[in-house]
């Protein structure tokens, strides 16, 4: 079966990473053509998840992310890796990723 290859459409959500790293390793939730999105800049790096955790639908922005660049889900600290949504913690559970690019017009989300 072949891969997917849906084009990905761009949605700007910021001028640059500094915008949106508020406070450093805290995400931060925007919706983008109606999905709530979570972004985190962890080292220097912009990384996009789904906004709910898929165990129990715990608001992953109010979550907090690992020197590993683990979000950990509010409710149960169940963990998840921004790289690539695998749990890591042990649960099973998958986490939603989304693509985040910076460049000279903009920090954007592929969806």
């Amino acid at each position: 079966m072949p891969a997917n290859t849906t084009p990905l459409h761009w949605h700007k959500i910021a001028e640059s990473l500094l915008e949106i790293e508020r406070v450093k390793g805290n995400p931060w939730q925007v919706r983008i053509a109606g999905r709530d999105i979570c972004v985190v800049v962890h080292n220097g790096k912009a990384f996009g998840c789904a906004a709910r955790c898929p165990h129990a639908g715990g608001n992953m922005a109010q979550g907090r992310v690992n020197d590993l660049g683990q979000i950990a889900c509010p409710l149960h600290q169940y963990r998840f890796d921004l790289r690539t949504g695998c749990n890591i913690s042990g649960e099973g559970y998958f986490l939603k990723c989304y693509p985040v690019e910076e460049n000279d017009d903009g920090v954007f989300v592929g969806l």
